[in-house]
């Protein structure tokens, strides 16, 4: 019923030349040109990104002699100029760390609340200056490069600026999401500069987007690290446009922000190791909804069936671990007697008798290129990025990258080039100054003897937790691959804001690649009400990398229903 997602997309070529206003950093980021598939295997390491160029540059940090940390670093970076609907250097990231000695450690590199911002009195705004908040970005990679990288940050950063300096061509999907904030885009003189032509139209696909004021304030950062963003002229501008424009953000609180220690969570799944990011992250859900998810045996029911159990798994752990403070949830997230108590809310259907009284609604799932020739609207679940790297040392870093919902705040400073995330205004809660607002970031990994078997994470909002849930079952529980697992269809719960409880549930349907007509027969056997809505990319996109110990080969997936691209190195340079 699932179908091989091997589908090749357009070879795409880049020229990075060296950057005489850097300093010299040994062997240069010379032109090259690789094909990009979404599927890729290699023992030399692996990177997996939202967009091909992002995950060509950090490939060929691999070659270069660089490590995960390093590509991790050159990926981010770049992705945030080719793809800045989904994330910016304006926005906020979890990174999570595998060492090379096996160590599992975290970044946090979420957004705050700035001081002096009241949520009582402060306006309740979609977009503009009063939704910003002290970006996290350039802090969580300059530390995760300072912490655990091996190459020059110019080095690292160099794909980034000359593809800001030089120009790209967009992809169909970027200039969709671009071409769907335009209005608000307008009301920003440097959204407006940066991303609508003169005319005030959006760019087409395949049009070349030159960001010269981006690639001055790359240049900065590779030249003077984050206080270059945080204290320095970068900072100047950003608190001279705020205060001109009613925002909340100043040189104080520019300057007080650091990128902080993640809050690991660990807990086991049918003797794996799952490894996630706590609060303000959601990793600790996607762990409790496994552990409630383990008291039952996917052998012993239909496929449809262990769906609705999964569902209800993924609603019961968003419901409990919302409730919890912080503290408590950390522990009772890896507790086997809560997970217990928790399943035994979780109902079975095993007749239609039993499932009667439940509603499933289904979407269609479709690859990026047929939705784009459909003309079909992006719903607000697509925001976020997502990008996984490994080593042949056995560094991996799975880090996720957003600005909120698309284009995040609408908001640009002008001489600056970059926009900023949406943080403030209800968009993520009220927050109190100095706070780190809760999101649906979820990087994780998969560990068996204390060895990598996923490393992963997703974009799409909420249903970032339930696409790596999904995701991870499919491997351990039906024995897939990771491209075979992210080809498989979704379920979503839509939850009852009373009871907690998965009032229905929202799945994928294809012909080639969703649920079968006779999977249907059975939901409706069920008593599952079902519905189509055809939005692609809806129930997560996952980029992630398996790895197999006995072979030691990596195996890079991109998403099937996105733009994205799994990149191995060709080569890689000696030990410097």
């Amino acid at each position: 019923m699932n179908r091989r997602f091997a589908r090749a997309i357009s070879l795409f070529s880049f020229v990075c030349l060296s950057l005489p206003a850097l300093p010299a950093t040994g062997a240069p980021f010379a032109a090259h040109a690789q094909s990009a598939g979404q599927i890729a295997r290699s023992e030399l390491g692996m990177v997996v990104a939202a967009q091909p160029m992002a995950a060509a540059a950090g490939a060929r940090m691999l070659e270069l002699g660089g490590n995960a940390a390093d590509a991790a670093v050159a990926a981010a970076f770049a992705i945030s100029v080719v793809e800045p609907s989904m994330n910016s250097i304006g926005g906020r990231n979890q990174i999570l760390i595998r060492k090379a000695n096996g160590e599992v450690v975290g970044i946090d590199g979420t957004t705050t609340v700035p001081l002096g911002y009241d949520p009582a009195t402060a306006p309740q705004a979609s977009h503009g200056y009063a939704v910003v908040g002290v970006p996290g970005t350039v802090g969580g990679l300059m530390r995760l490069h300072a912490e655990h990288g091996s190459l020059p940050l110019a080095t690292v950063m160099g794909p980034a600026i000359d593809y800001a300096e030089h120009g790209f061509r967009l992809l169909p999907g970027e200039s969709r999401r671009q071409s769907g904030s335009r209005a608000a885009l307008a009301e920003s003189e440097g959204a407006r500069r940066y991303y609508l032509k003169a005319d005030g139209s959006s760019y087409d696909p395949g049009d070349r987007l030159v960001q010269s004021d981006m690639a001055w304030t790359l240049k900065q950062i590779a030249m003077g690290g984050r206080d270059a963003f945080y204290k320095g002229v970068i900072a100047e501008k950003i608190a001279a446009d705020m205060a001109a424009n009613d925002g909340f953000l100043t040189m104080e609180a520019l300057a007080a922000y650091e990128a902080m220690d993640s809050r690991i969570v660990r807990a086991t799944y049918r003797g794996y190791e799952i490894v996630g990011s706590g609060i303000p992250a959601s990793g600790a859900i996607d762990i409790l909804a496994l552990q409630i998810a383990e008291n039952f045996d996917p052998n012993s029911m239909s496929e449809e069936a262990w769906a609705s159990v999964i569902g209800q798994s993924i609603a019961l752990a968003l419901t409990e671990y919302r409730r919890s403070d912080s503290d408590s949830s950390a522990v009772r997230v890896t507790s086997k007697a809560w997970a217990r108590q928790l399943a035994e809310r979780v109902r079975v259907p095993e007749t239609a008798e039993a499932a009667a009284g439940s509603q499933l609604s289904l979407a269609t799932r479709r690859g990026s290129a047929r939705g784009a020739a459909a003309g079909v609207d992006l719903p607000t679940e697509r925001h976020t990025t997502h990008l996984s790297a490994a080593d042949s040392n056995g560094m991996a870093v799975a880090l996720t990258q957003t600005l909120g919902p698309a284009m995040g705040s609408k908001v640009a400073t002008p001489g600056l080039g970059f926009l900023y995330a949406s943080t403030l205004g209800g968009y993520l809660g009220l927050s109190e100054p100095g706070e780190r607002a809760r999101s649906g970031i979820a990087p994780l990994m998969v560990l068996k003897d204390g060895q990598p078997v996923l490393v992963l994470g997703a974009a799409g909002g909420i249903r970032i937790i339930s696409a790596v849930v999904q995701a991870v079952t499919r491997v351990i529980d039906g024995g897939m691959s990771l491209p075979d697992a992210l080809d498989a269809p979704r379920v979503h719960p839509n939850i009852d804001p009373e009871t907690g409880f998965a009032e229905g549930f929202s799945l994928e349907t294809d012909p080639d690649d969703g649920w079968s007509e006779a999977s249907l027969a059975e939901f409706q056997a069920l008593g599952f009400e079902v519905s189509s809505t055809p939005f692609p990319g809806a129930f997560g996109r996952i980029h992630g990398i398996q790895y197999d110990a006995a072979t030691g080969v990596w195996t890079g997936a991109a998403d099937p229903d996105w733009e994205g691209a799994a990149i191995a190195p060709r080569a890689v340079a000696r030990e410097r």
